[in-house]
């Protein structure tokens, strides 16, 4: 059977989304359907109003809504440390956790030579650009434990050290109730690696 126009429109829409194959974009097309008007209107607008009215930081490069975002406005956060992140998303978590109070920094990706990414492509020029403030006294790189992340990573070491900021890497290791004998052997370097007095 073939579906009408409207509904094959939005489900060829929904199939754009990441993870949303052709069985479940025919579930929420045909949710979408049975839903009140009014919800609907609302659903859409809220699309629109997410592509309108968010932009990027032009200091820290996170989404944001005003700009400066509230976190680059908020005098009250530690202006002497930038912790750099790989994506938007990685903002969100760290503040979730209410223990980080210095200010970030979103490269938008990492360096990744098989994918065509390179220095250039992410967020980096305005990084540098902000160690020019004295205030600053410690980068603190926060990318992926990946192949990727890791390289991203000493990109970042190499070109901000000779500058004079110390510069940092959060530590990875074991999660919190994990057993060490089902541990691969890189998340057990990085336990090690990481391991701090007690």
């Amino acid at each position: 059977m073939q579906y009408p126009v409207p509904i094959a429109k939005l489900m060829n829409s929904f199939t754009k989304l990441p993870g949303i194959g052709s069985k479940t974009a025919a579930r929420l097309a045909f949710y979408v359907l049975d839903m009140p008007e009014a919800d609907v209107t609302q659903f859409a607008q809220a699309l629109i109003n997410v592509k309108r009215d968010l932009t990027y930081c032009s200091v820290c490069g996170n989404i944001t809504d005003t700009d400066p975002c509230s976190i680059c406005s908020d005098s009250q956060r530690d202006q002497s440390q930038i912790l750099v992140v790989e994506d938007t998303r990685d903002v969100i978590s760290l503040e979730r956790m209410q223990e980080y109070h210095g200010l970030y920094h979103v490269l938008h990706g990492v360096l990744s030579p098989m994918e065509g990414t390179g220095p250039e492509d992410l967020n980096i020029a305005s990084l540098i650009k902000r160690l020019e403030d004295e205030r600053i006294q410690e980068i603190i790189i926060a990318t992926n434990a990946t192949a990727e992340g890791e390289a991203t990573a000493m990109y970042l070491s190499r070109l901000i050290k000779p500058i004079g900021i110390k510069v940092t890497r959060l530590a990875h290791g074991l999660a919190v109730g994990s057993d060490i004998e089902y541990a691969d052997e890189m998340t057990l370097y990085r336990a090690i690696e990481g391991r701090r007095e007690l």
